[in-house]
């Protein structure tokens, strides 16, 4: 049976809310938790970015669910650095974290001045600080000089077991390099013959019988002409290419780049709409690729009542197919 997670967007709300409704998302019955780990927000119209590490610890205690995060190290982040959180938070809950690690965007890290590298530079770097953040986890002493330096690194706090160290993808072509080292996949919602291309890659570059988990941008409103306003409003960057949406810097950007971006050209990044059954069959045409967990992002600024409806209607229809 497919796990339906609920996905707390640190762009778009404080930490302190998005900890409130992590709690309310296990009592409505959602399966797990994922966090974005953002500097800057997407847009200048959402003005947060929480630090994700801090929340994860806060979040964690107050409930009983797995979470997840997606993190990019190697630049913002030193692998040691990264390695040294993803076992602090399973030393303090075991068997409940799935890191995912990714290449990053620009919008978060071209904060420490560093020059943005190329994306077949970013995922070799990314293959080294796996392997770096691996042989920590298993206890290694580690010394690197390239792409990564790291000079007699050790984790002196450990995890008994460490997490499995997920990779997020977003196109077949990482999804085949990632394959290799990652435990499982993380990727986002496309059309169906994308996701078929993503599952395919992966599975065809060693990551046969390795867990998917999908997140999936929804707005949802008992109002349609509500959750069309607000999937412009918040998510239309959802629209540029993935080349750009990795290269632009800053939020004031990403809003000039989607100024005229109209709401059809959101789908099918966002689904949008009223009918709760219509996103329930959504989500189980998802679970059908193969998916075993779904992060469930609603983009709209109604967290609370997006949790219950969805929690009283759309997730036991998909525990009862």
């Amino acid at each position: 049976m497919v796990e339906i997670g609920y996905h707390a967007s640190h762009e778009q709300f404080p930490p302190s809310r998005l900890a409130a409704a992590a709690v309310a998302a296990e009592t409505a019955g959602f399966d797990a938790v994922l966090s974005s780990d953002h500097f800057a927000p997407w847009s200048a119209d959402q003005d947060e970015s929480g630090y994700a590490w801090t929340w994860l610890g806060a979040a964690m205690a107050r409930t009983r669910l797995p979470f997840g995060v997606v993190t990019a190290p190697g630049d913002r982040y030193h692998p040691a650095i990264t390695a040294q959180a993803i076992a602090t938070v399973e030393e303090l809950f075991p068997g409940r974290f799935t890191p995912a690690l990714g290449s990053g965007q620009a919008l978060n890290e071209h904060v420490t001045g560093t020059v943005w590298p190329r994306k077949p530079a970013r995922n070799a770097r990314l293959a080294a600080c796996a392997d770096v953040i691996r042989r920590l986890l298993d206890g290694e002493t580690v010394d690197r000089d390239e792409p990564v330096t790291v000079r007699a690194a050790r984790l002196y706090t450990r995890p008994a077991t460490p997490p499995p160290l997920f990779a997020a993808a977003l196109s077949p072509e990482t999804a085949r390099e990632v394959a290799a080292w990652a435990d499982g996949l993380i990727t986002v919602n496309a059309p169906e013959d994308r996701l078929r291309a993503i599952i395919d890659a992966f599975r065809e570059g060693g990551g046969e019988h390795k867990p998917l988990h999908l997140q999936v941008h929804l707005s949802w409103d008992a109002d349609e002409e509500a959750a069309r306003e607000q999937a412009l409003r918040q998510w239309r960057f959802v629209a540029l290419p993935p080349g750009l949406n990795q290269e632009l810097e800053l939020p004031e950007q990403f809003d000039a780049a989607c100024a005229h971006v109209p709401v059809e050209a959101l789908e099918p990044g966002v689904h949008i709409g009223a009918d709760l059954d219509r996103h329930a069959a959504v989500l189980a045409a998802y679970a059908a690729l193969g998916f075993s967990r779904l992060y469930l992002h609603q983009v709209g600024p109604d967290q609370e009542r997006f949790i219950d409806a969805f929690g009283e209607r759309v997730l036991p229809q998909l525990r009862a197919g």
